[in-house]
């Protein structure tokens, strides 16, 4: 016999109920404190069944769960993440009142559960959560960074507006380093330790470029004066603070990613971290029974509307995660200069009448295909086989 156990997932507490696959009602609805104890009392009511006979489900709301996922998993319990917005459909197919508690919540998905084949948490679990976690702070840090980068454009436009462009309008590690030591163009122009910013860019800023630069900032235009070259010490200093939050990031990532080694890291033009972020916004790409089911999950497929004499496929119904469609966008920018094979594609799309963003957005859904692909079959990219 099989024993469905819904959980509804809030901060302070956690509701439950239990149905076997007979239909008998064996807790109603109970409620455990969010802690030991309350763990506790819920094992208490499973210890008389079978763990393998146990199906447990709760949404997949955030980081609230993670506890007690962790917990099920050192008890050798496996369970079941759901979307929310699928329970809640699901909820509106089975009533027309408008009643949302815990209590029905948790009664909604156990039926819910009762009805779809049961795909237990994957032994990534872990690293996923870690990974997810370094990903979404380094996101949100990168993010805040920009801000303050610029603020410091903006000064600089004032004070020495030849300079962003001169550093290809980047601002680098040897960029911040000037304007740390010399603030504005006057003291520039009479930098001396070439030797010091040599070493700092690890041999690209040559003798030429630190002779041009002086000269630059000798005729520049500028206009500066103390509140310029204070805030420019400000934002550099802040800048500089972010960098050092965000490499050990990083560099933690870049750890975890080269554990796990996932196939879709053979792709020219997808590092460490940006398969990181991918990896940890979908999970297990095993618990995906289509590319296509992926492609939901991200938002990226087109609504689709049918009735009657209508048809048309719409825009894309961006459900899903926002950080994964976010940083797909953005990884297959990189991907379009790495690999010829996205690249004729796009153009492809381009040629058909596309524009530009509706181009990437196919190459997007053609990258998710691939990853799909690589990653059920192990195997890794190989452009010959693309079509």
């Amino acid at each position: 016999m099989i024993y469905y156990v819904g959980i509804d997932i809030s901060k302070y507490k956690h509701d439950f109920c239990i149905i076997s696959n007979t239909g008998e009602v064996i807790v109603k609805n109970e409620s455990f404190e969010n802690n030991k104890k309350g763990f506790q009392t819920l094992l208490e009511r499973l210890k008389p069944y079978n763990k393998s006979d146990v199906h447990i489900a709760f949404e997949a709301i955030g980081h609230y769960s993670m506890n007690l996922e962790l917990y099920l998993i050192k008890q050798e319990y496996s369970f079941m993440k759901m979307n929310p917005l699928i329970i809640h459909q699901f909820l509106k197919t089975r009533s027309l009142r408008r009643t949302k508690t815990d209590k029905t919540d948790s009664l909604t998905i156990v039926s819910y559960l009762m009805s779809v084949p049961y795909k237990p948490n994957s032994d990534l679990l872990y690293n996923i959560y870690t990974l997810k976690s370094l990903c979404r702070s380094r996101e949100f840090l990168i993010k805040e960074r920009s801000k303050f980068k610029i603020l410091l454009t903006n000064e600089l436009d004032k004070s020495f507006p030849e300079l962003k462009s001169f550093f290809n309008n980047r601002i680098s590690t040897t960029l911040l380093y000037i304007l740390k030591e010399y603030k504005n163009r006057k003291h520039i122009s009479l930098m001396r330790d070439y030797e010091t910013i040599r070493k700092l860019s690890h041999g690209k800023f040559t003798y030429v470029k630190f002779a041009k630069l002086k000269q630059l900032a000798k005729n520049s235009i500028g206009h500066y004066d103390d509140n310029t070259d204070l805030l420019i010490t400000t934002y550099v200093s802040i800048i500089e603070n972010f960098n050092k939050k965000i490499d050990p990031i990083e560099k933690q990532i870049s750890t975890i990613i080269k554990e796990l080694n996932p196939k879709m890291l053979s792709i020219p033009g997808l590092g460490e971290i940006t398969t990181a972020t991918v990896l940890s916004e979908y999970g297990d790409i095993n618990n995906f029974s289509s590319p296509g089911k992926m492609l939901a999950f991200a938002g990226l497929e087109p609504s689709i509307i049918e009735s009657g004499t209508l048809q048309s496929r719409g825009r894309m119904v961006k459900h899903g995660s926002g950080h994964l469609r976010y940083s797909i966008m953005n990884i297959a920018m990189t991907i379009l200069s790495n690999s010829p094979t996205f690249y004729d594609y796009y153009l492809k799309k381009r040629s058909e009448g596309k524009c530009h963003r509706v181009a990437l957005s196919h190459v997007c859904k053609k990258l998710i295909r691939v990853i799909y692909y690589l990653e059920k079959k192990q195997i890794d990219f190989n452009p010959s086989l693309l079509k």
